[in-house]
């Protein structure tokens, strides 16, 4: 679990490999998304017929020590992944210009996250979850300082993760569970005390793989 000093800027290589321009974060190998540690499990196509749009915020800070990742830890009290660690984000309602107003707009809403401070400059193909979501990772840079103030109707922290500690590959550790009956695959990324896993970390997966393909 430590921290690698990497060899290049992440933030500069993101900006350099990324773009705005919808799908052109794909790497050529069909959508991103669950089923790709779970092969046969899901019907690709059904499933993005079908799939609800979101989109979440990947929001990289540049700090003195190195460039980090916001995170939050949703509230405990909510119906669905509590208690998980997630980036902030949501669905795509249709009042929303497309995902990245609606990831701004969502972390303004869950962590009074302002888009004052918020640059987005990339998009990565959308990740199909198995939970029904196609989910649309903007990343972007937030400049600090910036002030938050948690909504904890449905977060109940925010924390920064090292960007190195997720781009190192090492850290990447496929593990399985038996869910609704059948074996699921997915990745965890345990930082310190919080346990990034599932969604999440398989967003942080596919961005790893977009950076360092």
């Amino acid at each position: 679990m430590d921290v690698k000093e990497l060899s290049f800027d992440p933030i500069a290589r993101a900006r350099a490999l990324l773009t705005l321009e919808p799908g052109a974060g794909g790497l050529g190998r069909g959508p991103a998304g669950d089923h790709a540690l779970n092969p046969g499990q899901i019907e690709v196509e059904t499933a993005l017929a079908v799939a609800k749009p979101a989109a979440v915020l990947i929001g990289l800070i540049a700090r003195p020590d190195g460039a980090t990742v916001l995170l939050t830890e949703r509230a405990t009290h909510l119906r669905s992944h509590s208690g998980q660690v997630a980036f902030p984000g949501g669905k795509i309602d249709p009042q929303d210009a497309g995902p990245i107003a609606a990831a701004l707009r969502e972390a303004q809403e869950e962590i009074g996250l302002d888009p004052r401070h918020v640059e987005p400059f990339g998009l990565l193909e959308p990740y199909l979850s198995g939970s029904g979501y196609r989910i649309t990772p903007v990343v972007a840079e937030i400049h600090a300082p910036f002030d938050l103030a948690i909504n904890h109707h449905e977060v109940a922290d925010v924390f920064e993760t090292p960007l190195e500690f997720l781009l190192e590959p090492g850290n990447h550790k496929r593990q399985s569970r038996e869910w609704q009956g059948v074996m699921r695959h997915y990745y965890e990324m345990p930082w310190k005390n919080r346990y990034i896993w599932g969604v999440t970390a398989g967003i942080l997966r596919h961005f790893y793989e977009r950076l360092i393909p």
